[in-house]
């Protein structure tokens, strides 16, 4: 009886000791989360948010976005990265020209970054979203959130026409959808939208 109460003991203490390494990682994790999602807000704030990759960037949208920097930004809900494009741009709110010169949004009545169901997010074609033609499926990307990195596979990518909503219909587990304006190169209003669902990477829940 003795030993039996000593060895419930010590996998007690194991279980608690346990318990509060992953509670210390997780809050170290948020913490981290937090300083760089609020990295873009204050650096945006100072006029001193570090410039992205502009090389595939439009003239006119390379304008956009050094004027959009000029004022003031909302915080942003999340940082969106995808290494194969060397992508990493804020998502904020709305859809609007302020929002998407700037950065990339979330789409209105779509489940927000940290929910579960289908995240639907708008990029301009000629701006930060370009690089979206390079993508393959299989390829990652990573959602930064104030509780820590979520990361996602490219399941499917696809070319629908602008009435075609369906894209942004919600699903039963976690998705990102990205959307964005095709041709790339289309000279005026391009007349489809190019489609990346990205689901969870099994291999990093």
């Amino acid at each position: 009886m003795v030993a039996a109460r000593v060895v419930e003991r010590i996998a007690w203490t194991i279980g608690i000791a346990s318990l509060a390494i992953w509670g210390g990682l997780h809050l170290h994790g948020a913490a981290d989360a937090r300083r760089e999602i609020d990295r873009f807000r204050i650096a945006a704030q100072q006029g001193q948010s570090a410039r992205p990759d502009m090389s595939l960037w439009s003239p006119k949208r390379v304008q956009a976005w050094e004027e959009a920097m000029q004022k003031g930004t909302p915080a942003a809900l999340a940082v969106l990265r995808i290494p194969r494009i060397k992508l990493e741009v804020p998502i904020l709110a709305g859809t609007d020209d302020y929002t998407l010169n700037r950065a990339v949004g979330l789409i209105e009545e779509t489940a927000k970054p940290t929910e579960r169901g289908n995240v639907g997010i708008a990029g301009h074609r000629d701006s930060f979203f370009r690089g979206l033609k390079d993508l393959k499926t299989g390829d990652t990307l990573e959602l930064e959130l104030t509780s820590g990195i979520e990361r996602f596979k490219v399941a499917k990518i696809w070319i629908v026409q602008p009435e075609d909503v369906s894209v942004l219909d919600p699903t039963p587990t976690k998705a990102l959808t990205l959307v964005t304006c095709y041709p790339f190169y289309f000279i005026g209003s391009a007349p489809q939208r190019y489609i990346v669902r990205a689901v969870p990477d099994p291999k990093h829940p």
